[in-house]
């Protein structure tokens, strides 16, 4: 039911701005034709990206085609939200019937409107927003300085250059260690292997371990797991492994639908990265502290009643662009930033990357510097 939903909207969305469209530009009926026909081809290019058709093209051309194709959807919905105003305007007897139909005035307001909105969603996208965050980890012997990230979704749109500033931003703080709660990768593994991605990240300056997210089943995990090797990042999937006295707990992607291992197990059984499942060791010695990463943030209770410290979570985006914001803030429980149950600790980060179109409208990119206090 709800792919059928997420197929019928869009589908609407065009038919439904399409008709407003004729009506409104004063043009002859052919450009009409031309300019409509050419928006709905740049919608359609996003099927481009769900059938694995841009595996098969040249890079650069898969880039272009990915922007279009994920921009549309954005584009879209915000063309609809305008022509919905318009409608209920003139259903109150606000907006004149004038306005509607062969308007410059309103095209040319319209496309000034649109232009500003998606030029500043985009310029935003490349403020990374810096979030200290301060947790108290009196059973430590000194202070621990970690960043934390997620949704870096590097692929056709962001790229090695968009990495190697992020890999800068990072160095800077000079972390102990660096956690990355899933998405690393968007769709495909094509791009970040052709761009020599893995190079950017053995630049990293501190240990980097991170969970998987949905995208690394979307991109295949055996393919995700080797550029993971060779970018020298440690993968926790339903493993745990000690860092500085800190127990660092990386759960499988709900994207697993047959089995993840509970969290009260995976806390007094975690094994290195590396160990097969059938060489489980004994029970760890006590952590000085316990985090646990997740990608998707559902369940919160679990971390709590494990009596974990702290989670750090992604994938929401926090949907990205508003009004989406207030669809995810509505599906879980912290869709976004700080959050606490009895004694555990939440961040749910929005991403310093993203899915699709760089937009960034009532929401931001973001990475987490945390800081764990002793005592």
């Amino acid at each position: 039911m709800f792919m059928i939903l997420f197929m019928l909207l869009p589908i609407a969305g065009l038919v439904y701005s399409g008709w407003h469209l004729w009506a409104l530009l004063p043009l002859s009926a052919l450009w009409k034709t031309v300019i409509i026909a050419l928006g709905t081809l740049c919608f359609l290019t996003l099927l481009l990206d769900f059938n694995g058709s841009l595996e098969r093209m040249p890079l650069p051309l898969s880039k272009v085609l990915y922007t279009i194709g994920t921009s549309s959807i954005f584009v879209l919905m915000y063309v609809v939200m305008a022509f919905l105003l318009l409608d209920l305007g003139r259903l109150v007897h606000v907006v004149p019937k004038a306005w509607l139909y062969h308007n410059w005035v309103t095209t040319a307001a319209l496309a000034g409107l649109l232009l500003t909105v998606f030029v500043c969603g985009n310029i935003h996208y490349y403020n990374k927003v810096r979030v200290p965050i301060t947790l108290s980890a009196p059973r430590l012997p000194h202070d621990i300085k970690v960043v934390m990230l997620s949704d870096l979704h590097l692929g056709y749109h962001n790229t090695r250059a968009d990495l190697a500033e992020w890999v800068d931003l990072i160095n800077a703080e000079h972390p102990d260690f660096i956690l990355i709660a899933g998405d690393i990768i968007d769709i495909s593994t094509r791009p970040l292997m052709e761009e020599g991605m893995a190079e950017e990240f053995r630049r990293l300056q501190a240990p980097v371990l991170a969970c998987p997210g949905n995208h690394e089943y979307y991109a295949r995990m055996p393919k995700a797991r080797q550029f993971y090797k060779d970018a020298g990042i440690a993968l926790l999937c339903d493993t745990g492994v000690m860092v500085q006295d800190v127990l660092v707990i990386g759960r499988d992607d709900r994207s697993n639908r047959y089995y993840r291992k509970p969290l009260r197990y995976l806390k007094s059984h975690a094994l290195t990265p590396n160990e097969p499942d059938s060489a489980r060791q004994a029970p760890m010695p006590q952590p000085g502290y316990t985090i646990v990463m997740d990608h998707q943030p559902y369940h919160l209770e679990e971390a709590e009643e494990a009596g974990i410290d702290f989670q750090l979570s992604g994938h929401t985006h926090r949907g990205q662009v508003w009004p989406v914001s207030w669809i995810t803030d509505a599906l879980y429980e912290c869709s976004w930033g700080k959050h606490q149950r009895g004694n555990t600790h939440y961040y749910i980060s929005s991403g310093i990357g993203i899915w699709g179109g760089k937009f960034r409208i009532g929401t931001q990119s973001e990475y987490v510097v945390a800081t764990l206090k002793s005592k």
